[in-house]
Order: structure tokens, then C-alpha cells, then sequence
């Protein structure tokens, strides 16, 4: 007895989902993470990856079933069928990809959240090195992801970045330290203030899963904490003219120890008062 067409519809659709569903959360094509919000990131991630490989195969298998079963046979000179209109059709594929794309954005937003795009920006420094606080801040990642893998009890290290036509330069205000690099301790909160001096950049580490415009005249905020030593490429992730490509740095992780060794092997010595 042949099987009905409905009930095997519906065993190649529960494949379908089942194999996509493995494919998003098996196939890792990320690099390394590294911050207290990469592991936030990757969940939605793996959400849009495993939706796009049930789409893939859905519409690719499709059109080779198609292509074998209504292929042109040896002798058929006739046109094919004029079909048009096929409303339950219709409102299936209107539907679905509403669905899809409504999940998408809610997750999406409830992703940012998490990762503190939505928390107020404030610029966490000591009272001498603030910026004025009238200033407004247009932009960024205002808190830690995940408080779990910090130290609540460390404060932020704040750190000014300036990027221009083509390096990022960081100034570390306790200290007064200017560097090309951009060197953190592992496991304590930074709070990176950007500026541009010329056109629109951005700030981009991938094992970060963090990337933030900075914008002439419009400074931006950036807080993350990194939970794996090493050195990591930033990138700056907008055109900004004809040397773009080579407009990169590094960010490097360093243990509380070693971060305390390079900081006062670079910071510059002040004058105690009287």
C-alpha cells in the first residue's frame, strides 16, 4: 500500500527541521570566544544558522525534486500546464516567513538587551579623568553580558580609543598611557570611550563578538570582559578610505599580574604633591 503523500510530507518536514536543527548547533563556524558576551551572541547565532540550513536544504531539495519529477520527457513536445492560483499555498508561504522573520527580530532585541545595548551609557572613570558629563553619548554596549564570568567587585578599566585615517590609538587616563595595542587584564569589565578624528570607523574583535561604530563627533561606548588570554585582532569593520584594509591592531589579554607589569612599565611617573 503506498503511503499518503500528506504523511510523508510531513516525515520529510520533521527531517528537514530535525537535520537543520543539528546543523545549527553541531557546525560551529565562529572563531574562539573570548568575552562574557560571546557566548550570548552564539545563541542567536546558532538560532539564525540553524534557520538558514532549514531553508537551504528545504529550497534545494525542492528545486532537485523539482527538476527530476516535472523535467521534460524524451518526446513531450507539448507546453506544460497552465496552473495558477493555489491559495492555501499562497498564505503558507506569506505565513511562515512572517513568523520567521517576527521570531527573528523579538530574539534578536532580547539578544541585544542581554549584551546591555539597552542599558544607559555612562562613562564609569574617576571623578579627574570624566568626560563632561554634559556631553551626550550616541551609542554602544552599556554593561558586561554575563556578570557570572567577572569579578562584580572589580572596577571598570576605562580606556579612550581614538581611531583616525588608518590606527586606533588607546589612552589609558590612570597612567596617562597612549598605545597602539590595546592591553586588558583578564576577567575585569573595560569601558572603551571612541571618537574619531575623521570619518566614520568601527571597532570590531571577533572573538569578542563585539563591533561598535565610532563616529566624528559622536562618541561611543563600549564595555565588555575578557575570559580568555591572548592576543585578538581589531579590525575596523567600515570603509574608511583607500587604506582601510590595513587599519588594524591588537587586543591583548593578559593575566591581573602581567596587565600590573606592562601598565607601570608604561606608565608615566606624576608628581606627588607637597
Amino acid at each position: 500500500m503506498r503511503t499518503p503523500f500528506a504523511i510523508l510530507t510531513l516525515a520529510l518536514v520533521i527531517a528537514l527541521v530535525l537535520g537543520g536543527l543539528w546543523i545549527g548547533q553541531h557546525v560551529n563556524l565562529l572563531p574562539v570566544d573570548a568575552s562574557a558576551n560571546a557566548p550570548v551572541y552564539d545563541e542567536l547565532f546558532r538560532v539564525l544558522f540553524s534557520i538558514g540550513a532549514i531553508l537551504f536544504l528545504g529550497i534545494v531539495g525542492l528545486v532537485v525534486f523539482s527538476l527530476i519529477k516535472f523535467r521534460r520527457r524524451p518526446g513531450q513536445l507539448e507546453d506544460g500546464l497552465a496552473i495558477e492560483g493555489n491559495l492555501p499555498l499562497e498564505i503558507f508561504w506569506t505565513a511562515v516567513p512572517a513568523v520567521v522573520v517576527l521570531f527573528v527580530g523579538l530574539y534578536s532585541f532580547d539578544i541585544y538587551d542581554r549584551m546591555g545595548g539597552m542599558v544607559p551609557l555612562v562613562h564609569d572613570a574617576h571623578d579627574h579623568q570624566m568626560m563632561d558629563m554634559k556631553e551626550q553619548i550616541w551609542g554602544g554596549i552599556g554593561s558586561v553580558a554575563d556578570a557570572s564570568s567577572a569579578d562584580n567587585s572589580l572596577a571598570a578599566l576605562a580606556v579612550e580609543v581614538t581611531a583616525m585615517q588608518y590606527a586606533f590609538l588607546f589612552h589609558y587616563p590612570q597612567g596617562d598611557i597612549i598605545s597602539g595595542e590595546l592591553h586588558v587584564p583578564l576577567g575585569q569589565p573595560v569601558t572603551l570611550r571612541m571618537e574619531s578624528k575623521d570619518v566614520i570607523h568601527a571597532f570590531w574583535v571577533p572573538e569578542f563578538r563585539i563591533k561598535q561604530d565610532i563616529i566624528p563627533g559622536q562618541p561611543t561606548l563600549l564595555n565588555f570582559t575578557a575570559t580568555k588570554p591572548g592576543r585578538y585582532p581589531i579590525i575596523c569593520a567600515e570603509l574608511c578610505g583607500p587604506y582601510h584594509g590595513n587599519m588594524h591592531t591588537k587586543v591583548i589579554v593578559e593575566a591581573p599580574g602581567d596587565y600590573d607589569t606592562w601598565f607601570n612599565n608604561n606608565a608615566k611617573t606624576t608628581v606627588s604633591e607637597a
